[in-house]
């Protein structure tokens, strides 16, 4: 990894080990903080919470994960940080431990704000850095950091099912093993990175010459258009990665550990939707994946509230596979579209991200709480229909031969 050849040319190939290393480390982050959600049952029991409190849980979460990520992919456009990652995930580390030894709703709010602001440091910068191993390929690269991070959340339910539930809450912190495993691998990539700003430097003059081709009200139109597609994504999101479970266990009575099941299906595949999002886009195009992802989910969402058990399992494949593909194709897009500004770009759209799948599971545990599981599931079969504002996006490539 620490190679004078592979940071000399890492300007202008694709640094496929680095790739894997981020994307492996963005697989551990995630893992741990899968965990969070992937244990509601057992505390929401424990404690006896109600499905307001765990939407806030998921909210403070989601906003400590969301807020800062603008602010530090901004900083770091400026003044990149080698080893931030390594240092995000010591926050990761403290509040892992604390959600392991939390006695109540209060102390656990702590502990997921400690892991929302290590994952605000972890993902402009990852992404930064995915973007300088691209070598070009930047639907590809992107998809390849989204991976680990969709395959890590995948990990999150079978490892409730089968330490946490069986074991207890106390059991989380064994995971700690996982973040500093992290750490050491965040700090190798650190020093490939720092020995790629220097080569970068050398180029300085060529990479700020990058200006947008677009007006700037074109340019602010797109991005908000692009981030009410991220609002219906993640608000649907956060009904299946929070909610899922409970409307499996209320609608057909399955067990916990079933439960966990279904969920791990959904998530692998959206990580399996997630890596052919990139590529496809880098190929065809980021806006016909971002039609595709987005409105085609519709017809299976619309669906899933009717279907009985087995239709139920086999509908969440592909929600999981298509609306996962949008994340990767519309950061690239946007990244394209204000460019030599990767790290802000970033920061704003994983910010926001997070921040509307808190948003969506504090009012959908309301509304859950005032009506029913299922409900809110029916309400929220219609969100993918807002992939038609897709349409007022500029073409910004042409189809690649």
């Amino acid at each position: 990894m620490n190679t004078a050849s592979t940071t000399q040319n890492a300007v202008e190939k694709t640094v496929f080990p680095i790739l894997f290393a981020i994307s492996f480390s963005h697989l551990l982050n995630d893992t741990i903080q899968s965990l969070i959600p992937a244990i509601y049952p057992v505390v929401k029991n424990s404690y006896h919470l109600s499905f307001t409190q765990i939407g806030l849980i998921t909210l403070t979460f989601q906003m400590a994960a969301s807020l800062f990520q603008p602010f530090v992919g901004l900083y770091t456009d400026k003044k990149p940080q080698p080893y931030s990652l390594a240092a995000g995930m010591g926050f990761t580390l403290l509040g892992l431990v604390i959600l392991s030894q939390s006695t109540g709703f209060y102390m656990m709010l702590i502990s997921v704000a400690l892991v929302g602001t290590g994952s605000s440091i972890f993902h402009p910068e990852a992404s930064r850095m995915a973007h300088a191993a691209s070598g070009g390929r930047r639907g590809l690269a992107q998809s390849i950091f989204q991976l680990g991070g969709n395959f890590g959340s995948s990990l999150g339910p079978l490892l409730a099912a089968w330490i946490i539930v069986p074991y207890g809450q106390h059991s989380v912190i064994w995971f700690s093993a996982i973040a500093l495993i992290a750490i050491m691998i965040l700090s190798r990539v650190g020093n490939w990175y720092k020995g790629y700003m220097v080569t970068k430097a050398r180029q300085s003059a060529k990479i700020s010459s990058q200006v947008s081709t677009f007006s700037k009200n074109r340019v602010i139109g797109s991005v908000i258009v692009l981030l009410v597609l991220i609002f219906s994504k993640y608000f649907y999101m956060a009904s299946l990665t929070s909610y899922f479970t409970f409307y499996v266990i209320d609608k057909f009575r399955v067990s916990v550990q079933s439960s966990q099941v279904y969920l791990f299906v959904f998530l692998v595949s959206v990580a399996a939707g997630t890596l052919i999002g990139g590529p496809v886009g880098d190929r065809f195009g980021r806006k016909y994946v971002i039609w595709f992802s987005i409105l085609g989910t519709a017809p299976f969402a619309l669906l899933l509230p009717y279907a009985n058990l087995f239709w139920t399992g086999v509908l969440i494949v592909p929600i999981g596979m298509i609306l996962a593909s949008a994340f990767s194709a519309i950061l690239v897009y946007a990244q394209e579209l204000i460019p030599g500004k990767v790290g802000l770009v970033a920061g704003l759209f994983f910010g926001f991200a997070f921040g509307m799948g808190g948003i969506g599971s504090a009012l959908l545990g309301k509304l859950a709480d005032s009506t029913s599981i299922e409900y809110v599931f029916h309400v929220c079969s219609f969100l993918p229909l807002i992939g038609m504002l897709t349409a007022f996006l500029p073409n910004i490539e042409t189809r690649k031969k």
